[in-house]
């Protein structure tokens, strides 16, 4: 198995609505998008690789290495860090993105909370977007105006991921609902690591969506003048609105909320594959 091929499994694995949204992209494509998901998964698990913060920085800080050109026998040597290497020298693609969406994951090795929802949309920005946007310039090519188009769609995807990932990150007493929001609505933050539910936090919660479907709408308004090659990369956030109307249901529990069924998901890219007006339908 050579390293896109490798990616291309892991991807598939563990990100398989990326895995699936890739396939309509043209084959030649296909490689460096496997290349970038798999850098993602790589970076998006490491709390949960680690368990403990330093062994998680320490890991961390080998990516930043290995993307800044530091490292060149180690990432020879791994299958997902020599083909991202490989996709930004074909693509002519810089590492900023990457190292900034690195940094930004650090996050995720500490209990500290998300403090205010621009903190939150920040988060958004460094991780989703930039996966949308470094997608976007593999298919279209660097310098298409493709960030206007990627933007608003990466900070909806990643709202719609921390509510729907909401139960596991209380569980362990973190917080990615960012605590302004939570005080705003009176939101008792110890209640809610015990498992209690209360009016406010589904209020707190609610707001939350609209935000991302505020976003959903931005992402919209500017798909009509996104070049049309991008489509594959954004066809992601075509599960973002029937994630939030699955929220919005009176029978919601935000401690125990079951995620799209796999054959749903499925069926929901393939509709947006084919109708790029549904992939920001809000």
């Amino acid at each position: 198995m050579d390293n896109f091929q490798h990616c291309a499994a892991l991807v598939r694995q563990a990100d398989r609505d990326r895995y699936l949204a890739a396939l309509f992209a043209p084959t030649e494509h296909r490689d460096a998008l496997y290349a970038l998901y798999a850098f993602n998964v790589e970076i998006a698990r490491v709390r949960d690789l680690a368990r403990e913060p330093m062994p998680g920085e320490i890991r961390l800080q080998w990516w930043r290495e290995a993307m800044s050109g530091g490292r060149a026998e180690e990432v020879a040597a791994n299958p997902v860090a020599a083909a991202v290497s490989e996709m930004l020298e074909c693509y002519g693609l810089g590492a900023d993105r990457l190292i900034a969406l690195i940094d930004a994951h650090t996050f995720d090795l500490y209990d500290e909370p998300m403090a205010t929802l621009t903190d939150l949309e920040i988060y958004g920005i460094k991780t989703q977007s930039a996966l949308f946007g470094m997608a976007a310039d593999i298919l279209a090519g660097k310098g298409r105006a493709t960030e206007l188009a990627t933007l608003d769609a990466g900070i909806a995807y990643a709202i719609a991921g921390v509510l729907q990932r909401f139960a596991r990150h209380a569980a362990r007493r973190q917080l990615y609902v960012p605590l302004d929001l939570l005080d705003r609505y009176q939101v008792d933050r110890n209640a809610l690591f015990a498992g209690q539910v209360s009016d406010a936090l589904r209020a707190a919660l609610g707001e939350l969506r609209a935000l991302a479907r505020k976003h959903l709408a931005a992402a919209q308004g500017k798909l009509a003048s996104a070049p049309p090659e991008i489509l594959p990369a954004l066809l992601p956030a075509a599960l973002v609105e029937p994630t939030l109307w699955r929220m919005d249901r009176p029978d919601y529990q935000p401690l125990q909320f079951r995620p799209l069924a796999p054959w749903r998901r499925q069926w929901l890219l393939l509709c947006a594959a084919r109708d790029p007006s549904r992939i920001f339908k809000a």
